[in-house]
């Protein structure tokens, strides 16, 4: 499946392709750069001529609720502006910032007090996201302040109904869950009120559609979204993180999934040994173990990074699997981090998918 002439014509000549963020059934989306009026912008591009025929109808329907919620959206300052809008691509602004489960902002009040603002400014225009259950969707910006992302369930309304209400509620009701995972302490008591009453809509979902939903989307179109994962790193990745583990010479491993042009999802395993060749033995293993198929990338490290508690910092190391390097310095919180992170970077693997992100990477 194609784009239409005009969009084609109009990528051609004003999108600059950079690194594929996703590909699943329902779109691509990848980070580039847009010609505008005033010059080049970072942005992002969703297209919908590689999905597949039985898909497409559903996909067509998400992309149209998400051209109009933009739309509606532009000026807030919650989320990505509209940059150009086609019959099966839109570009909107790039958002300088990480998804929540990436940034992790523990005890950071003033990041949910600014989450809070840009729930109240959609209500006011009458948007309501009905996705901010994701992480993925909520975007830690560098200016310290809450953006969303993924408008493609969007309700808009023109007037403020029973139904508006509803999804109002359990939008804010999705955030303050969040709130409970990174500053459970700084819940008010009305919000521990609201965290403890679904609406009845909410209620019937989980018990009916969410059921539904599952089956079609797991079954029907093979799909599962965690964090962007998708199946693989929801089933492959256990599997092949024991199987590396078993290797004497391999003290710890982290995979990580990103999004890959050929087969949509690919895994990336840091390990962490002493031995460099040690990549030749481990696929060597993983093939003969018969078990599911070996990650695309295997770089053998000779320190992850990690957090206060000793765990891998995952996070960082989704962002260097996913080329999006620009956007690793803010997390780096220390010297000590980014000795580690100069040592993968030079050594990393997914060059295929790279562009010119790198403007903030430790030199020394």
């Amino acid at each position: 499946m194609s784009l239409p002439k005009d969009d084609a014509a109009t990528l051609s000549a004003r999108w600059t392709e950079g690194v594929l963020l996703k590909r699943d059934v329902f779109s691509t989306v990848e980070r580039g750069r847009f010609s505008g009026e005033t010059g080049e912008v970072d942005a992002v591009l969703r297209r919908l001529d590689e999905v597949p025929w039985w898909s497409f109808l559903l996909a067509r329907h998400l992309f149209a609720r998400e051209k109009h919620a933009l739309r509606l959206a532009k000026g807030l300052n919650v989320g990505p502006e509209l940059l150009w809008a086609g019959r099966r691509a839109l570009v909107r602004g790039f958002v300088d910032g990480v998804a929540l489960h990436l940034a992790k902002p523990h005890g950071d009040l003033a990041y949910f007090r600014s989450a809070k603002a840009a729930l109240r400014r959609l209500r006011r225009a009458g948007i309501c996201h009905n996705d901010l259950a994701k992480e993925q969707n909520w975007l830690v910006g560098r200016d310290g302040r809450a953006y969303v992302t993924d408008f493609q369930l969007a309700a808009c309304f023109n007037r403020r109904g029973r139904l508006y209400r509803i999804l109002a509620y359990e939008d804010l009701r999705h955030l303050l869950k969040h709130k409970r995972s990174y500053a459970p302490d700084a819940l008010t008591p009305r919000e521990r009120k609201i965290l403890a009453k679904k609406s009845f809509a909410a209620s019937l979902w989980l018990a009916t559609g969410k059921k539904v939903y599952r089956a079609i989307t797991r079954g029907l179109f093979n799909f599962t979204d965690r964090e962007g994962g998708g199946r693989r790193l929801v089933n492959d990745a256990p599997v092949l993180t024991e199987l590396i583990r078993k290797n004497p010479a391999v003290r710890d491993t982290a995979i990580v999934a990103f999004a890959d042009r050929r087969s949509g999802v690919g895994l990336y395993a840091f390990v962490e040994a002493d031995q460099a060749t040690l990549e030749g033995q481990l696929r060597n293993d993983l093939s003969a173990a018969k078990g599911p198929k070996p990650p695309e990338h295997i770089q053998v490290v000779h320190a992850l990074p990690r957090d206060a508690s000793g765990k891998p910092r995952t996070e960082i190391l989704q962002l260097v699997a996913m080329n999006q390097l620009d956007l690793i310095e803010p997390m780096m919180k220390n010297d000590q981090d980014r000795a580690f992170l100069k040592d993968i970077l030079e050594q990393r693997k997914n060059l295929r998918d790279r562009f010119n992100f790198e403007a903030d990477l430790p030199t020394s």
